[in-house]
């Protein structure tokens, strides 16, 4: 039988290997790899270039409600087609609960946000606000054997986060159910404490933003979710790790003999919290939470990327418009950083970033580069068809030029923000071309593909928690 896409003289790269061969595609997915390939009705020379999996980013944040007047800059056609162009080929946004909303009905609205406008293939994690009796003990079960295997909790933001009874609960029915559980890690007491003595002082720029949040109020609570996971015993995902006190936490659970996945983000490797104090409330552009650091935390987490400590690195997209009346500079924004939206864009600039910084600059080897993106989150996630180049797959493939430079200039992406937080940064290496589910969506840098190719994917339990349900 013929071939529909045959991927002629690339180098291969997994998560295990480095190697030249030509890629065979049909129905979607890789039938072949080898040389020598037999017909095929569209053929792409890859000669000079590196054949990658498509980037999976599994910490994005779209159409998410934001609070009252505060809206995200990115639906689902701008998000994905943003993800599109930095070389991702899957997704996965979070679909938030309000206080009293049942996780079905949060998810029929999710659903009918992204059908039909995605370009990138989309899967979702659960945010649970609200574990009432009914949610842990009956939809949740359910929504878990429908596919959605992940679920995130808070232990910061008013109205979101959950006390320790309740992240117990929620920790006891991913037990259960073989769900995976996604942590963000912040002292929301701390926190306030420290919001209200820099308020009652008029320290109220945006570089508060990083004070009132420091290095011990994620590393508390990241020993504190750690600690609760030990507890019911469950595995656990500790997202966006900033620095190496929380990284710490983590090797010493670790030690003991935990199952604890390690992510960390772009912000944590190039921003530093002197970015929050730019002048006429520019560092508002900046703000997020865990808060970028010093250079030191840097370091540590780069050493934990070239060591092995982290599994995950996912870009934490989460973007609204800097000069908007629904973004940062909403009037209450422009008073204080305690009103300033949290979350920074980013989903289009992770891969090249890590690939300039890692790969380019020698801290990290390919085969790292392509678990850290895509192999390790297909994995982790239940992904079970995606994340590398192998017979059997998804043919979901970015096609690199790794010497292409190019300097980030937010005029030249593709979400709905109006800021890039890493404008002016020079980086070496660039998708090119890229796949999804066979189908050709970006040419030399040009979309080709059409809105709506981009499908919802149900996961499987994680490798990591179906072995404790019980």
């Amino acid at each position: 039988m013929s071939l529909d896409l045959v991927i002629r003289g690339g180098t291969i790269a997994t998560a295990s290997d480095v190697f030249r061969a030509d890629v065979g595609i049909r129905d979607g997915r890789i039938v072949q790899i080898g040389e020598g390939l037999g017909q095929a009705s569209q053929v792409i020379d890859a000669t000079g270039r590196l054949v990658l999996p498509g980037g999976i980013d599994s910490h994005v944040h779209i159409a998410q409600p934001s609070g009252d007047g505060i809206r995200m800059a990115d639906d689902f056609e701008s998000g994905t087609r943003s993800a599109l162009f930095g070389g991702n080929t899957t997704v996965l946004p979070f679909c938030l609960q309000g206080k009293g909303q049942s996780l079905r009905d949060a998810l029929r609205g999710y659903h009918a946000l992204a059908t039909g406008n995605c370009y990138t293939d989309v899967s979702f994690h659960l945010i649970v606000s609200d574990p009432t009796p009914s949610v842990l003990g009956q939809e949740l079960p359910a929504l878990v054997m429908d596919g959605y295997t992940s679920f995130k909790v808070f232990m910061t933001y008013e109205g979101l986060r959950l006390n320790d009874a309740e992240i117990l609960a929620t920790m006891d029915t991913a037990r259960r159910t073989g769900a995976l559980v996604m942590v963000h890690c912040e002292n929301e007491d701390a926190i306030r404490y420290l919001i209200g003595r820099h308020e009652a002082q008029g320290d109220v720029g945006p570089r508060a933003h990083a004070t009132t949040r420091p290095v011990a109020a994620e590393r508390e609570a990241t020993h504190r979710a750690v600690s609760l996971a030990e507890i019911v015993d469950v595995p656990v995902v500790i997202v966006h790790v900033s620095n190496g006190a929380a990284l710490g936490e983590i090797r010493a659970a670790r030690g003991r003999g935990r199952k604890v996945v390690a992510e960390t983000c772009p912000q944590y490797l190039m921003l530093t919290a002197a970015d929050l104090d730019g002048m006429d409330w520019e560092g508002a552009k900046f703000v997020c939470s865990p808060p970028p650091r010093n250079a030191a935390e840097q370091e540590a987490c780069w050493t934990g990327l070239e060591q092995g400590d982290f599994d995950l690195f996912s870009s934490d997209h989460c973007p609204f418009r800097y000069d908007d009346p629904a973004g940062k500079l909403n009037p209450k924004g422009r008073t204080s950083f305690a009103h300033v939206p949290n979350g920074i864009p980013g989903v289009e600039t992770r891969l090249p970033i890590l690939f300039s910084e890692g790969v380019s600059k020698g801290r990290i080897g390919l085969s790292r580069f392509v678990a850290l993106t895509a192999t390790n989150h297909a994995r982790i996630y239940g992904l079970e068809k995606k994340g590398s180049i192998a017979v059997g797959m998804d043919a979901d493939i970015a096609i690199w030029d790794a010497g292409a430079k190019r300097t980030i200039a937010h005029a030249d992406l593709h979400d709905g923000a109006d800021y890039s937080p890493y404008e002016g940064i020079e980086v070496t290496g660039w998708p090119e071309t890229v796949i999804v589910g066979g189908r050709v969506m970006v040419r030399g840098g040009e979309l080709v593909g059409a809105k709506g190719t981009g499908r919802y994917v149900p996961r499987a339990l994680s490798s990591l928690a179906r072995q404790a349900a019980v």
